[in-house]
């Protein structure tokens, strides 16, 4: 999943994770495990995801609900 999940630090050895990040791989591991997609699918799903909830929070920042 090559992008799916970014972390901070220079090299695998110093890697951090944030809270988000942490959140966005269990979501990419069950849908790995219940959907049974492959890696690319994943990465599209949370992309697909993370727009969703971007136009949710335009639409309530625009007073829909």
């Amino acid at each position: 999943m090559e992008g799916a999940l970014t972390p901070s630090g220079e090299d695998p050895e110093c890697w951090h994770f944030g809270g988000a990040t942490l959140r966005r791989a269990r979501v990419a591991l069950r849908l790995t495990r219940d959907l049974e997609l492959n890696a690319a699918s994943t990465a599209l799903v949370l992309d697909l995801l993370d727009e969703i909830d971007a136009l949710r929070s335009r639409l309530r920042r625009l007073g829909g609900d």
